[in-house]
């Protein structure tokens, strides 16, 4: 059976291998956005725009929030204790 599968769903090979790369940069993304030292470098650099005056208070305070909740996100990743979802 698995050959004449593979003989009727030859047609669909594109999609599959398509699907598959997509699979694959989502993936690595993800891991590039959820990185503790991508996070980190970010945070530190959010700082020095607030520090030259480029960014308000309220901006700061609220960009901090979302970097140090995906750093939460990348901890529980880590750790195996998060899905790795948002909350």
């Amino acid at each position: 059976m698995g050959l004449i599968s593979e003989v009727l769903l030859l047609p669909f090979a594109p999609v599959r291998g398509s699907s598959w790369v997509i699979e694959q940069v989502v993936h690595e993304a993800e891991r590039i956005y959820y990185d503790p030292a991508t996070v980190r470098a970010e945070l530190s650099r959010l700082e020095e725009r607030l520090e030259a005056g480029e960014i308000t208070e309220e901006e700061f305070d609220r960009m901090e929030d979302e970097l140090l909740d995906r750093l939460d996100i990348a901890m529980g990743r880590s750790t195996g204790t998060d899905d790795g979802t948002a909350r």
